[in-house]
Parts: C-alpha cells; sequence; structure tokens
C-alpha cells in the first residue's frame, strides 16, 4: 500500500520574500523536504505538501483523510494556526496519522498540546557545528544513517528541553559552544506515532542533506499507521445497551 505523506510548512519566510531563505529552498522548506523524501521512499509513498496559506491550512478534513503521515515546519507562525485545525491533527494523530515534528515545530500549537508542556529550550543563532550521534543505532529511524552526522551551520539548540520523558531517544546533539540536545525523540500518543527532529533551521541548507534526508524518510516509515485506527469520535451507549 503506498504511504500517503503530506509536508507542511508555514511558508512565511518564503512567501515574505526573504531573499537568503529563498535562495536556499527556491521551492520552499516544503518543496526541499518533499524532494528528499521522494527520492528516497520513491513509489513506496505519495508526497505532497500544504502551506499555512492554504485554505484552511491545508489541513481539512478531507486533506487529512487522505494522509498517513504529517510532516510539520513552524517557526513564526505560530499563532496564525487555526485551533479548528490544531483540533483536527490532535484527533488523527490520536486516531493512528504519523506525526514528524520539526525543528521550531517544537512550539507549535500541535506538539505542545500532544505534549502537554511548555516545550521551550535554550537555542543560539550563531550558525555553529553541530553533531547529531545516534543513542540506539537499534531503533529503524537510525537506519542507515552515520554517527555522527555533521551539520557544519546550524542554530544551536540547547537543555533544559521541557518535554515529557521520551519513549524512545534516539539522537542527541552536541554543539560548538558545548551545548548538549535531546535531538531525536520519538512518542506513542492514541494509536499514532509523533517523531520530533530538531535539525533544520531556514537559515541554513540543512534539508539538503543525504544525512537528514535519510532521517526524515526513516522517520516516515517508523510513524507509519500500522494497524487499525481508533475512532475519531465517542459513541453513545445508551443505558442497558449490553443486556440488550
Amino acid at each position: 500500500m503506498t504511504l500517503r505523506v503530506l509536508v507542511w510548512n508555514e511558508n512565511i519566510h518564503e512567501s515574505r520574500g526573504d531573499a537568503h531563505v529563498n535562495s536556499l529552498y527556491p521551492e520552499g522548506i516544503h518543496g526541499a523536504i518533499a524532494e528528499g523524501l521522494r527520492e528516497l521512499l520513491g513509489d513506496e509513498a505519495d508526497v505532497r505538501t500544504a502551506t499555512l496559506q492554504d485554505p484552511e491550512h491545508g489541513l481539512s478534513e478531507e486533506a487529512l483523510d487522505a494522509t498517513d503521515v504529517l510532516l510539520w515546519w513552524g517557526h513564526i507562525g505560530h499563532d496564525q494556526v487555526s485551533d479548528a485545525a490544531v483540533e483536527r491533527v490532535y484527533r488523527r494523530v490520536h486516531a493512528g496519522m504519523g506525526l514528524l515534528v520539526l525543528h521550531s515545530g517544537h512550539y507549535s500549537k500541535i506538539f505542545t498540546r500532544l505534549m502537554g508542556t511548555t516545550c521551550s529550550l535554550k537555542w543560539r543563532g550563531d550558525g555553529e557545528r553541530e553533531l547529531v550521534w545516534t543513542v540506539d543505532p537499534r531503533h529503524p529511524i537510525a537506519a542507515g544513517v552515520p554517527s555522527p552526522i555533521l551539520i557544519p551551520e546550524q542554530e544551536m539548540y540547547g537543555e533544559f528541553f521541557d518535554i515529557p520523558e521520551p519513549d524512545e531517544l534516539v539522537f542527541i546533539s552536541n554543539f560548538a559552544g558545548g551545548e548538549v540536545f535531546r535531538s531525536g525523540v520519538t512518542y506513542r500518543r492514541g494509536n499514532g506515532r509523533v517523531f520530533y527532529f530538531s535539525p533544520g533551521d531556514q537559515e541554513f541548507p540543512v534539508y539538503h542533506q543525504p544525512e537528514i534526508r535519510r532521517v526524515l524518510a526513516n522517520g516516515v516509515r517508523w510513524a507509519a499507521p500500522s494497524g487499525a485506527s481508533l475512532p475519531l469520535t465517542a459513541d453513545y451507549h445508551p443505558a442497558g445497551w449490553f443486556e440488550g
């Protein structure tokens, strides 16, 4: 069965005409991520894109009905995402849809709601070297991924990262300034799988790196629904239904 993948990007830097971001990502960050997924997943997946500017942010009931795994990139437009769209994604994750939350998406409405914490962290935007170390080489998301991944320039993210204890810790990063960060963590929410992966600031060409693309393709495979979905709504059972 073909995986139905939706890459969502707030697309604000690109749509505002940020020359530097557009030079790195002429097809948008969503376009670069989608390109990598198509390259590595091939016929295994049908990869689509959507942005904040689309009707219903591209996250209508119909769009989510046609999505097995959603990738989410956001940065400066978290408050512009409607609560109705967040609610739809939230329910879909619990029903079995996979979710990959990327970089500054840690502050997105959907991730903070799923985590139940502030998801705050330390950061510094100096363009430092990042090393992404695999700490669980048996995990499917780490398959074929070198350890460490060397990212020549990247925004620093550092601990403390205010998230619940991860179900699995797959990657840890360290930076030239000495900070460390839990850069790849997984969770289960309802029947859905969630993977947070931090590398990918808009100021640097991180999503063109083959190693990063491998992590995302592995993440899509891992997060894909593996069984029957849970119902999206609760059923009303009148008194005495069991006896009758």
